[in-house]
This record gives C-alpha cells, sequence and structure tokens, in this order.
C-alpha cells in the first residue's frame, strides 16, 4: 500500500485530496481479492503504468482548465498583458541578438579543421606592432620549422575577370601554393594549387568560390578546365571551393597562385604578405613565438641593415581577425545585459504590483475551498503563458536585430557565412524571463494564498506589506542605474563621433566625385602608354560643364595608405621606423587644386616631370616640420623609394587613415617618373573630379569617356568623397546609434518604473493621503511627500549608476577618441536626463495625489 499511496502522488494535491482515500481502498480490495501471489504481483505492477495514464490525463485536463481561466484573466487585463509580454519580448530579443553576435565572433571555432592550431605571421619594426612580411623574411623564418607543420602567405588583389560578358571587378586574392592547404580546406570540385604553381613563368590558374561560380557559369561543373581573363591574362579554372567557403575574410571570389619575383626576394623592406601557419600538433604559441624570435635575430645578424631592429610576432589566428572588433562586442553585449536587467526589474514590479492587486481575489478563493496547490499552479500557468508570449516575439526582434548588430562589426572573418540567432543563447534568455516571471509573478502570490483569509477579506487592496514596498523600490533603483550607464556610454560615443567628425580632412570633400579602374600590366606597363590613357581621359573629364578639375592619384585619401617607404637624408637611407617614414603617392598634375588641398610652398607636378629630368616630390608639411623645421624645404633633397629626389612642392597636411588614425607624411611623385613595368601596384588608378553641379548627372558621362578610351576597362567603386569620408565614421554612428536606442528604451522602462511604484504607493496611500488633508496638510505637502520618495528612488539608482557607468567608460576608453572617460557634457547630459525621466515619472501620480478629495477618500476605504 505504501507503493500505491505514493504513486498517487503523481496525480494533483487537490484530486488527490479528493479521491486519493477512495483509491486507496479500491487498490487494497483489489490485493485483498487477488488468489495467489502472482495475481497479487500483476496487480502491483498494472498500478504503475494506470496511475501514470490517468495522472497525465488530470493533468491535461487541469492545465486545459488553467489556461482557459488564463485567457480569460488576461483578456480582461489586456493593457497588464500586452507590457508583460512586450517587456519580455524587449529583453529577450535585445539580449539574444547581442549574445549571439558575441558567440558567433568570439567563442565559435573558424570553420576550419583544428581551427585553433592556426596562426598569423607578422613582422615587427619599431612603431609598428604588426607589418606585413617581406618575401625573404617570410621564407627564411619558416624554412625547416619545427613549430609549423604547415604555412603559406597570401595578399588580397582585386581584379578584372572576364567570363563571357563585360569585364567585372571581382574581389580575389593572391595565395602561395601551399596557403589553402594550410587551412585544411577540401575543393568541391576539381583541385587545390600545388607545389609550384605560384613559381614565375608558371601557367595562370584560378580557384573560385562558389557563388562566383554559380553566378558567372550557372554552377555547370564543365567550369573546370575552362579559360577566362584575369587582368588581361588567360587564366585556367581548376577548382571551385565548397559553399560557404571565403578567405581571408567574406566577399572573396576567387583564388590565384602568388608569383613572388626575384626582386621581392631580395628586397627585405618590401613588405606586403599576410603569413598564415599551422602549430604541430602539442605546439604551443608561445614556443612558436620563441622559435621564430631566435629566425629573426640571425636574420638581423645576417642583413644588419635591411634587418635591423626587425622581429617576428606569432599570433592566434582567431584572436588576430576579431582584434578590432572584441571591444565594441563587449560594449553591445554589456548594453544588452543591462537592458535585460532593466527589462526583468520592470516586469518583477509589474508582477509584483498585479499580485498586491489581486489579494482579495485570491482570499475569496481560498475561502471557498481552492487549495494553495491549486491557486500555485494557475498562477504559474498564467507567468508562463506570459514570459512565452513574449519569448516568442522577442525571436522576432532577434532575427531582426542580429543583421543589424552584424553591419556595425568592423569584423572580418574568413566565412561567407553570417551570424544568425543562436538557439543557447535564445534559449538562456528565455528562462531568465520565464524565471523573473515565476519568481516575482508567483511568490508573491503565493504569501498572499497562504495568509489569506478574514483578514485580507476585509482589508483588501489596502494590504500592502513593508517589504515588498521596499523591494518594489530597490527594482526600480536597479533601473535608474542600468538607465545611467546606459546613457552615459551612449553619450560618450556621440561625444566621441562628434569630436571626429569635427577635424580637419585636410581637403574639401564636397563636390567630388571618385572612381575606380585596373591598368593591366600586358597593355599598361609602360609609363608613358599610361601617359596617353591619363591624357585623353582627363581633357574629356574637364570638357565636361561644371567640371572645375580632374586628376589621377595612386590611392585615395582614407581608402588606402599608398606605400610606406623610408625616408634618407644626405645620401643615407635611414632605418625605417615610425619616426622616419612616408606614404609615397603618384599623380597627375592637379590634384592638390582638385581636392583644395593649400600648396604652402613651391609647385604642383608637372608633366614635364619625366623619368628623363630630375627625380621630384611634392611632400606634406610635416615631412617638412621633421627633417628640416623652420627652414625653406624647396630643393632640398632626400633619398626615397630608391631614387634621389628634390623637393619642388610643399602642400598641407590630409588624414589619408582616416579621422582617427595617425597618418604618415605624404610624397607625392609625378606619375611620369615611374619607372616602366615597376612599381604598377602604385600606378594611379583612382580618378577624382570636382564639379559645381550634381554629382549624379557625371556619372554616366565620365563612364562614357573612359569607355572611350579603353572598352575593356573596367569602372568600379563609384562615389562621392563625402561619403569617402563619411565611410570613416559610419560604424561609429552606427554604434552610437544602437546603444542610443538600448538606452532610450532603458529610459522609458525606469521612468514607468517609477511611475509605476509612486502611482501604486499613491492608491494605497489614498486614505492615509486623505486625513492628512482632512487634519490641515497642505496640498503642496502631499506633493512634496510624493515627490520626495521619487526623489529618494532616482538619486539611490543615480549615485552608483555614475561610478559604474565611469568604469564602464575607462574600460571603452579606446573607442572615445580623445574624448575621456569623465566627460562632463556626457556626465551632465546623463544627469539631466534621467532627472526627466523622473519628473516624468513623478508627474501624473503627484498630480493624483494633490486632486484627491479627503471625504471620498476616507469613505471608499472604511471597512
Amino acid at each position: 500500500m505504501r507503493f500505491y499511496r505514493a504513486l498517487l502522488h503523481l496525480y494533483p494535491a487537490s484530486f488527490r485530496h479528493e479521491y486519493g482515500g477512495e483509491m486507496a481502498q479500491l487498490f487494497a480490495d483489489r490485493l485483498r481479492d487477488a488468489g495467489s501471489p502472482i495475481a497479487w504481483f500483476a496487480i502491483a505492477a498494472g498500478a504503475l503504468p494506470e496511475v501514470l495514464i490517468n495522472a497525465l490525463a488530470v493533468h491535461r485536463d487541469i492545465l486545459a482548465q488553467d489556461l482557459r481561466y488564463t485567457a480569460r484573466t488576461l483578456n480582461r487585463a489586456r493593457g497588464f498583458a500586452l507590457t508583460a509580454a512586450l517587456l519580455v519580448a524587449l529583453g529577450v530579443g535585445a539580449s539574444a541578438a547581442a549574445f549571439s553576435i558575441a558567440d558567433f565572433l568570439l567563442f565559435r571555432q573558424l570553420p576550419f579543421p583544428d581551427a585553433d592550431r592556426l596562426v598569423m605571421v607578422w613582422q615587427q619594426q619599431p612603431g609598428y606592432g604588426r607589418m606585413e612580411l617581406a618575401p625573404a623574411n617570410y621564407d627564411d623564418w619558416r624554412r625547416d620549422s619545427v613549430s609549423f607543420e604547415r604555412s603559406g602567405a597570401y595578399t588580397p588583389a582585386p581584379a578584372t575577370l572576364v567570363t563571357t560578358g563585360e569585364p567585372a571587378r571581382v574581389e580575389g586574392v593572391l595565395v602561395t601554393a601551399d596557403l589553402l592547404a594550410t587551412l585544411g580546406v577540401q575543393p568541391a570540385l576539381g583541385r587545390l594549387f600545388r607545389d609550384g604553381d605560384d613559381r614565375e613563368g608558371a601557367p595562370g590558374l584560378l580557384v573560385l568560390s562558389d557563388s562566383l561560380w554559380r553566378a558567372a557559369f550557372g554552377g555547370d561543373p564543365g567550369a573546370v578546365g575552362r579559360t577566362v581573363r584575369v587582368n588581361d591574362e588567360l587564366h585556367t579554372i581548376v577548382g571551385v571551393m565548397p559553399p560557404g567557403f571565403s578567405f581571408p575574410s567574406a566577399g572573396e571570389q576567387f583564388w590565384r597562385p602568388l608569383r613572388i619575383s626575384a626582386d621581392s626576394y631580395r628586397d627585405r623592406t618590401d613588405n606586403f604578405l599576410y603569413g598564415v601557419a599551422r602549430l604541430r600538433p602539442g605546439v604551443t604559441l608561445a614556443s612558436a613565438q620563441a622559435e621564430l624570435s631566435a629566425r629573426a635575430a640571425g636574420t638581423r645578424r645576417q642583413f644588419p641593415k635591411e634587418n635591423e631592429s626587425t622581429d617576428a610576432l606569432v599570433v592566434d589566428f582567431h584572436d588576430e581577425l576579431v582584434r578590432d572588433s572584441r571591444l565594441m562586442v563587449f560594449a553591445f553585449t554589456g548594453a544588452a545585459l543591462c537592458l535585460l536587467l532593466i527589462v526583468c526589474a520592470n516586469l518583477a514590479n509589474l508582477l509584483i504590483a498585479r499580485a498586491l492587486g489581486r489579494q482579495q481575489e485570491l482570499a475569496i478563493r481560498t475561502a471557498m475551498g481552492a487549495g494553495r496547490e491549486r491557486l500555485i499552479r494557475q498562477l504559474a500557468t498564467e507567468s508562463v503563458a506570459l514570459a512565452l508570449a513574449g519569448g516568442a516575439a522577442g525571436v522576432g526582434l532577434a532575427a531582426a536585430l542580429v543583421p543589424a548588430l552584424w553591419a556595425m562589426i568592423p569584423a572580418r572573418l574568413p566565412t561567407a557565412v553570417a551570424p544568425h540567432v543562436d538557439p543557447r543563447v535564445l534559449l538562456f534568455a528565455t528562462l531568465l524571463t520565464l524565471a523573473t516571471a515565476l519568481v516575482f509573478g508567483l511568490a508573491p502570490m503565493v504569501r498572499s494564498a497562504a495568509s489569506a483569509g478574514t483578514e485580507a477579506l476585509r482589508e483588501g487592496a489596502r494590504a500592502i506589506g513593508g517589504r515588498r514596498a521596499r523591494l518594489r523600490s530597490a527594482l526600480v533603483a536597479a533601473e535608474v542605474v542600468g538607465s545611467v550607464i546606459l546613457l552615459v556610454v551612449t553619450g560618450l560615443l556621440i561625444r566621441a563621433l562628434w569630436t571626429l567628425q569635427a577635424r580637419d580632412p585636410g581637403f574639401r570633400a564636397d563636390g567630388v566625385l571618385t572612381l575606380q579602374t585596373d591598368l593591366p600590366a600586358s597593355r599598361y606597363g609602360e609609363t608613358e602608354r599610361r601617359a596617353v590613357l591619363y591624357a585623353q581621359i582627363l581633357d574629356g573629364v574637364r570638357a565636361l560643364p561644371g567640371v572645375t578639375g580632374a586628376a589621377w592619384i595612386s590611392g585615395l585619401p582614407m581608402m588606402w595608405g599608398g606605400g610606406i617607404w623610408p625616408v634618407g637624408i644626405n645620401g643615407v637611407e635611414l632605418e625605417r621606423r615610425e619616426n622616419n617614414t612616408a606614404t609615397m603617392r603618384f599623380t597627375t598634375p592637379g590634384f592638390f587644386a582638385t581636392l583644395q588641398i593649400p600648396v604652402r610652398a613651391g609647385r604642383d607636378v608637372s608633366d614635364a616631370d619625366t623619368g628623363t629630368t630630375q627625380m621630384v616630390a611634392v611632400v606634406s608639411e610635416s615631412l617638412v616640420k621633421r627633417y628640416w623645421p623652420g627652414q625653406n624645404a624647396i630643393g632640398r633633397h632626400f633619398h626615397f623609394a630608391g631614387r634621389e629626389r628634390t623637393i619642388v612642392g610643399v602642400v598641407a597636411d590630409i588624414r589619408v587613415r582616416g579621422l582617427e588614425r595617425t597618418s604618415e607624411p605624404q610624397v607625392y611623385l609625378p606619375h611620369r617618373q615611374m619607372p616602366d613595368r615597376s612599381l604598377l601596384f602604385y600606378a594611379p588608378k583612382s580618378l577624382v573630379v570636382r564639379t559645381s553641379t550634381p554629382l549624379s548627372p557625371l556619372t554616366p558621362a565620365v563612364r562614357e569617356i573612359v569607355r572611350k578610351a579603353d572598352p575593356q576597362l573596367p569602372v568600379f567603386a563609384v562615389r562621392s568623397m563625402t561619403a569617402i569620408v563619411d565611410r570613416t565614421t559610419a560604424a561609429r554612428r552606427l554604434q552610437a546609434g544602437l546603444l542610443g536606442g538600448f538606452a532610450a528604451v532603458a529610459f522609458l522602462l525606469a521612468a514607468i518604473g517609477i511611475h509605476g511604484v509612486l502611482a501604486f504607493a499613491v492608491s494605497q496611500r489614498t486614505a492615509e493621503i486623505g486625513v492628512r488633508l482632512a487634519l490641515g496638510a497642505q496640498r503642496r505637502d502631499i506633493l512634496a511627500m510624493v515627490v520626495g520618495h521619487g526623489a529618494v528612488l532616482t538619486v539611490t539608482g543615480l549615485v552608483p549608476g555614475v561610478a559604474l557607468a565611469y568604469a564602464a567608460g575607462r574600460g571603452l576608453e579606446s573607442l572615445l577618441a580623445g574624448v575621456t572617460p569623465g566627460d562632463p557634457l556626457a556626465f551632465g547630459a546623463a544627469v539631466g536626463l534621467t532627472a526627466i525621466m523622473a519628473a516624468i515619472g513623478m508627474l501624473l501620480p503627484a498630480w493624483r495625489a494633490v486632486r484627491i478629495d479627503p471625504i471620498r477618500a476616507i469613505r471608499t476605504q472604511q471597512p
């Protein structure tokens, strides 16, 4: 019988109390009537499935009753139900989106076999913590390595691809033959590159991405083996990569063998390789770093001039990819967590208020015979229903937020797969809000049900415990803390954005159209042939109505920094350090006038500056201040990019690395002084056009001029110079906007929380306020009482909120672009907004309090 009575606990308590005794007696009678031990055992064994099936049916019936009752109850309180569901949706959606991004970026392994063994290899110079590798150093450091199982290198190389239609600019990468094998990937079709495919003189080969294969060849397997033109050279397609593969970042469409010339191996200052290696099993990052540091020391001894102060750096591949994004991801995640806690606090306050308001209902149901377990079950069903409804809406919100968040992260992961809502994160956020709904929606009601009786029926809605009031006040103070943190952090990021936007880029961007094109070496390897093309296009563009200037340049400001070269004075080329390098650009005459860069002294480059005349250069003011401070630099000589050059002009500095980063001094060289078939990477390929007319009608005309000059030249990256400048702060604007959205929601929720606490306090103290007024209290005293309560709540949250916001600002200092973590304007604005938030929350409860009729209040509250 003890066994059967234990089985009866599978039934709901209310059912067990009503029918348990009778069921136990029936079971005892069956056992007594059993004719043999075998029959007795059969009855006992059959009891378990019988009770289990019947108990499940009873639970199902009660759940159906509870759901119907919940639907009726919430239908009568639609405002409460919608508000609670909206709160849950906000908390689940925002946190699930932010945490999904964090998980995808920071914790998920890269899509390569044993990705934790992949590392990146950098070269280090004084002032440059990470510099691309020189081919000779790369070869010396990796040869016969005991730490690396395999290694490879790559360099980005977009190219013009011609399949069957017009030439198209396609993002691509030059890779050593062993790079893709180092990653451990396999093609979906064909093969990867083999040893020798990247030697000089080897035939052109091509591996396509899945997306390019489908777009250009319709997914035809016969594309492998076909020949296409890349930069005017024939290439044979040897493989197609699987869907989702992209390296080194999303958007790469093809891979070609990287042919390193003998000249590049001789020049240890020609840095353009990104090194990737796979550690041998059991080899640590520290041991690999020690080996490469020893090898770098050997090359310093062997090549003391070229490799002076040159070292090697080995870093985890995944960590390197997310290095620039980690802090912003932490900021988003922290903001989402802050918002989630605010949501939970507001939801808890809402449920506590509803619990207190239902005391009389619970008391009546208890008096009519409802058991405590039955009430708890009913109320739990209501809380779970609210949490699940809000969670379902939160899934949709998270799905919409994830792409928006991902667009704000400056991450370059080697995969074409975009992040999505992570089910684990979604489950965590849902469980947290569900726990909040149960704890704060059920626990107060359990206490009410336990104490419900004659006293509860008599007092009704007037009964309010001090501990509950203190709990609600603490929750509101916590909301204020969270909102202050978000307001301050948002203010700091906005201040940083304003600071950047106020910086002078050194040129006038408005009214300037830019575009880029390719110049295949097979047709434009000779300098004079390029000069003819430049002149033909510039003559046509300058003849267009409204055009006031046009020029070609090798790399637009804020788009590409140009080549970094050491500067030598008095015939001595100094060691390449941060304080003696400059950026090289080749340009046609008119570039400074087109961008309205002031010429401080001397002249612009000229078409008369050719390979047969004196090597000349126009330099920026910062170069003059570094080497000839306070002197006239015109006519000075310096060694740069392998030649002795004479300064013929000095121009103002411009921010070529964007508004945030410090730029090296600039050296502008005449395009006609480029040696034939040398330095072709730096040949001018960017056209800038200044016009006094709108840019949109100008674009087709410029395209047509380029097409007439050479129909095979692709025109791409057509944009205004203003858009390029704005692009440098676009991510910051999006980030500040998103955190501002979080802060606005937190601001609103905190105001609602203050309003809810004060409104409930006023309703509970209506009789007390009436007595005070009847005894002579002034309405301003009542106003002061309500406002004072709200002020205490606000200050209680404001003080720790300011302290925590300062700590958060210190953690985000690298994102603040010179703005101090304790910026008075950001903190003053946050405090002012918090005061406004508090005033909004106090307004209606205070108005109701001062309008209470003492006589009516006392009468309505009498038992």
